[in-house]
């Protein structure tokens, strides 16, 4: 058959649709909402093409109303583990040869999918499971999913293109391979787009995967897998279970083909699984490649000559939109003294404002958080503040669970700038408030450097460029995605590659090519035309 050097379409960022009232969008995902509320479904496990059904159950249920029970998922046992590796390694056997083109080609429709049929659906899919506002899961399951998709396949043809160079005697080229094994892919509740690329990157470049979605985003991950299989995606080639995560991580990482982990979540969960392919590491064929996000404790920094109302908008998006459960909320607030009265007043008008309750009303900025145990966490914290001596509820404060898992955005302001709020990753609707002399620009810089053990976003505010350039050095290490005169959340697929180091993971850049080079083990090929027939070199004689 014929062959080229193909190009692919030119990725282009999805444009957000606004959903505004009386707009066709608008009334599609309303109704598909309404629809999907109103069924029951049953996720079985997907393995090497088939569904699985193991009648070991558990239910699902909107953060918002979490009495209604969407449906029910089912959880594996040790030897679906088994037998989702043994069928990914047969699945890699064509999967590893097939050309490039036809991967993309695959992924490219998934993309396409999203973007047309699937897009209401995946939407409703995600404002009831995680309880994401129409404009969060328009930004999250549409866009940046479809956006992954569209220039992770630009770049792996990008990453292809890199050649070394040859002279007319040797013809040398690097011939990107997948990995030697399988790949492990760990995906969180917050972002439905996450749990579609961790997979899907690392299976664009070649390789099998086994991914375990959150037990919490189980629901929209149904469809996300719905997309994959539809695209074309072939048997084997993504599996996803779910069930007890330590029996599952576990076996995965006794398997010698284990090459590979993509995940992102908890900073102690991580951990934890480095450690255990640490001990494991003389069973492996292959050294694995470790790739993860994990938790952030993101910040904001204002100087004396920011302009109050920016600074106030940052912090009411940035801490508050999905109640503050994004790797990147700002989380902790340092904020120079002449400007704080007036960034507070504007910060408690827009908290005020805000309208909560569900996401079937598209008129709320806030609803639920995603499960008991996180309102329960987050509600002691905001408990603690309000006895604390060196600590002050400014606005918000309260919190109700009676129908879903309602924590009231919550302004703290503290004494102490190592209070606890300041250091302790939340995850939730609830800012803490420093409120610095404006003379202290640098040492407060220092604090923030030196606060955290984490190191994945922040933000600075200032219109002076001095104290701009000694913020950007000072906190050179403090965030691997860093904003000037802008919220520490929102970063684009193609714009802003994302990732942290420290305490925050292996900075390895999702939305970027950085990514796509930790799932390839290239090999280089040199083609001698003429070959020596004598040993013996000149200075021989």
């Amino acid at each position: 058959m014929g062959k080229g050097f193909f190009e692919v379409p030119i990725a282009v960022n999805e444009p957000i649709l606004g959903y505004a009232p009386g707009s066709p969008e608008r009334d599609r995902v309303v109704n598909t909402y309404k629809n999907m509320y109103n069924e029951t479904i049953e996720v079985p496990l997907y393995i090497n093409g088939k569904d699985i059904k193991t009648g070991d159950t558990a239910t699902m249920a909107p953060p918002h109303d979490h009495k209604h029970i969407l449906g029910t998922y089912h959880k594996a046992e040790k030897k679906h583990i088994e037998e989702a590796i043994a069928g990914s390694l047969e699945a890699r056997k064509k999967w590893s040869q097939m050309p490039w083109e036809q991967r993309a080609g695959i992924f490219l429709r998934a993309a396409e999918l999203i973007a047309g049929p699937y897009r209401a659906k995946i939407n409703a899919a995600t404002m009831l499971a995680q309880s994401k506002t129409v404009q969060q899961a328009e930004i999250d399951s549409a866009c940046e999913l479809i956006d992954f998709l569209r220039f992770n396949v630009q770049y792996m043809t990008e990453i292809y293109h890199e050649q070394p160079e040859s002279t007319s005697g040797a013809w040398n080229r690097l011939e990107y391979r997948p990995l030697e094994g399988f790949v492990y892919a760990i995906t969180p509740f917050n972002f439905t787009a996450i749990a579609g690329n961790l997979p899907a990157s690392a299976a664009l470049m070649g390789n099998v995967v086994l991914w375990k979605p959150s037990d919490s985003q189980v629901y929209s991950a149904k469809v996300v897998l719905d997309v994959f299989r539809e695209a074309g995606v072939p048997d084997g080639v993504i599996n996803m279970v779910m069930g007890d995560p330590v029996m599952i991580t576990d076996t995965v990482l006794a398997s010698p083909d284990f090459s590979g982990i993509h995940f992102t979540g908890s900073t102690h969960v991580f951990k934890d699984i480095w450690q255990k392919i640490g001990t494991n590491i003389h069973n492996y064929k292959t050294y694995p490649r470790i790739v993860g996000e994990t938790g952030g404790k993101d910040f904001i920094v204002a100087h004396k000559s920011s302009n109050p109302r920016q600074v106030a908008t940052a912090i009411s998006r940035g801490a508050f939109e999905f109640q503050g459960q994004k790797c990147s909320a700002a989380s902790r607030c340092y904020i120079s003294k002449s400007i704080w009265e007036e960034v507070k007043d504007l910060v408690i008008g827009d908290v005020n404002s805000f309208k909560i309750g569900s996401p079937e009303n598209l008129d709320n900025f806030i609803t639920a958080v995603i499960h008991e145990g996180s309102f329960d966490k987050l509600a002691s914290y905001i408990d603690q503040a309000q006895i604390d001596q060196n600590a002050e509820i400014v606005v918000g404060g309260t919190y109700n669970k009676s129908e879903g898992y309602f924590i009231h955005p919550t302004v703290i302001k503290t004494e102490d700038p190592k209070y606890t709020t300041m250091c302790t990753e939340l995850f939730g609707p609830v800012v803490t408030i420093y409120v610095f002399d404006d003379t202290k620009w640098e040492e407060t810089l220092k604090l923030v450097d030196e606060t955290s053990e984490y190191a994945l976003t922040g933000a600075v505010f200032s219109e002076d460029r001095y104290a701009l350039e000694t913020a950007v050095r000072a906190l050179e290490n403090a965030a691997g995605n860093f904003y000037i005169n802008d919220k520490p959340t929102g970063a684009v697929v193609g714009q802003q590659p994302f990732g942290g180091a420290r305490a925050s993971g292996t900075n390895d850049k999702a939305g970027s090519k950085l990514n796509l080079y930790r799932w390839i083990s290239p090999r280089m090929v040199k083609e001698t035309f003429v070959s020596p027939i004598d040993y013996k070199y000149p200075y021989l004689g």
